[in-house]
């Protein structure tokens, strides 16, 4: 089966809203890695001295090759990351083998067949 990762980098206000986005068009389980801290182009502001970012998660879905542009597409619009400048961001990584997604895989396997 193919899969993809999908990795979305967002603050962690937006990290439960993004879950559940992905979990309405097939993701079926998510990683979250926590306080993580990102910069973009223009450097955050301090305040006498101290950052004033809020944290970032790092967010893994693994999920089926069909199902991966619906999922990145609800994960920006659900976390807005057009709409709001540093919002965060979004990308899939093709994967080439997968262990350990028994419990998973009935439906996976259903989104597969579906997507044929």
């Amino acid at each position: 089966m193919r899969m993809k990762l999908i990795v979305a980098l967002v603050p962690d206000d937006r990290t439960d809203t993004i879950i559940e986005a992905a979990r309405q068009v097939g993701a079926t389980g998510a990683t979250v890695i926590t306080s993580g801290r990102g910069e973009g182009l223009n450097p955050e502001r301090t305040f006498l001295g101290l950052e004033v970012t809020a944290m970032r998660d790092v967010v893994l879905f693994l999920v089926t090759d069909a199902g991966a542009p619906e999922i990145l597409e609800r994960i920006r619009d659900a976390g807005r990351f057009e709409a709001q400048p540093g919002a965060g961001v979004a990308f899939q990584i093709a994967i080439e083998d997968v262990v350990g997604l028994t419990t998973q895989m009935p439906t996976l396997m259903k989104e597969v067949e579906k997507a044929l």
